[in-house]
């Protein structure tokens, strides 16, 4: 157990129930988003996490049982853990095995802040850590600058993590370079049998790096043979993100990573996700904090873990607002201020 784990781990908690509160939004693409935030009650006191999955009839799924789990009873949060480890959180099937951990995490994340609640204390305060400023990264799919561009005019030094996909050209890669606001190209190599599936296209990778040059984190390359000796002849600062589960799957990985997109969701548990974070730290490994997407307090939670852990990374945990231009959502500048709250990230 590690140490950042073991003063997590003895936090008491007391559960009575749970509830399921849905969440969606409408995209500028015509997709809805949606996903299930889990409230978990006790002591007069509620602690939430959000079950970030993608798949749309799986969230309905979730929502459609309510609160079917018998949780209700004193804990440690390492005894609440090994509570869930004995029970179904997916009893109805899903298409990714990641989406088990992500559903994890939902209710690992809530138990969290209730427990926090109870102490009437917060994560900084818990952990003896200082939590600073963030300093978050836009991510954006996109196949022309006008995106970009958008949001730049919202503020001039806003950074940008991409996904890239073979409409970039050589003129738009160059154009998207010229800003420097890229810290991160994602090429979503790691990924398989999913909707951000992409293939792999040497040419793009020699686009992309001949106009970002060598300072560009290059997040989840593709294993083809020709792409893994292209980054290694360029010393390419590749990150990893998709693979990891735990920390041993950086060691299983064909190059070794030089920073880390650390997304709780995709590590499941406190358990995981301390361990790696210890690891990493022990490593000089940059990380960085991940987002999926959340509409509820999900993304306040990731912003916590970025301001205590890795502030000023390319951190993908931008507000809300920048998802959809056109939502009267705020669109703070970075580095944010994440506000010293009771709980574990929310209000």
């Amino acid at each position: 157990m590690s140490a950042l784990w073991a003063r997590v781990a003895a936090l008491p908690l007391v559960v009575e129930g749970y509830e399921l509160v849905p969440l969606a939004l409408e995209t500028s693409s015509g997709w809805t988003r949606r996903s299930t935030e889990v409230h978990l009650h006790g002591a007069g006191r509620c602690g939430r996490g959000e079950d970030v999955v993608y798949d749309a009839d799986a969230q309905a799924a979730f929502q459609a049982r309510g609160a079917y789990l018998d949780l209700a009873g004193a804990y440690t949060l390492a005894s609440f853990a090994a509570r869930l480890d004995a029970l179904d959180l997916a009893p109805d099937p899903f298409d990714q095995a990641a989406y088990r951990d992500y559903r994890r995490w939902a209710f690992e994340s809530a138990a969290l802040d209730l427990a926090l609640r109870q102490a009437d204390t917060d994560l900084a305060r818990l952990l003896g850590r200082a939590a600073r400023p963030v300093r978050f990264a836009v991510s954006l799919g996109l196949t022309d600058f006008a995106p970009l561009a958008e949001r730049l005019a919202l503020h001039a030094d806003l950074r940008f993590k991409l996904d890239a996909v073979p409409a970039w050209d050589a003129e738009l890669c160059a154009r998207l370079a010229a800003t420097g606001a890229v810290d991160v190209v994602d090429f979503k190599g790691a990924y398989h049998g999913t909707i951000v599936d992409t293939p792999a296209d040497l040419a793009l990778y020699e686009r992309v790096l001949d106009a970002f040059g060598p300072a560009l984190v290059v997040e989840d390359p593709h294993d083809a043979p020709a792409v893994q000796a292209l980054l290694a002849e360029r010393d390419a600062r590749v990150s990893w993100d998709a693979p990891v589960h735990a920390l041993a799957d950086l060691d299983a990985q064909p190059i070794a990573a030089r920073a880390v997109n650390v997304k709780p969701s995709r590590l499941g548990t406190l358990a995981r996700l301390s361990e790696l974070y210890t690891g990493c730290a022990a490593r000089g490994l940059p990380m960085y904090g991940g987002g999926q997407f959340e509409l509820g307090v999900g993304r306040e939670q990731v912003q916590t873990l970025a301001a205590l852990f890795h502030p000023d990374g390319p951190n993908d945990v931008a507000p809300r607002g920048y998802h959809r231009l056109t939502s009267d959502e705020p669109r703070p500048a970075s580095p944010l201020p994440v506000a010293a709250l009771a709980g574990f990230g929310s209000d």
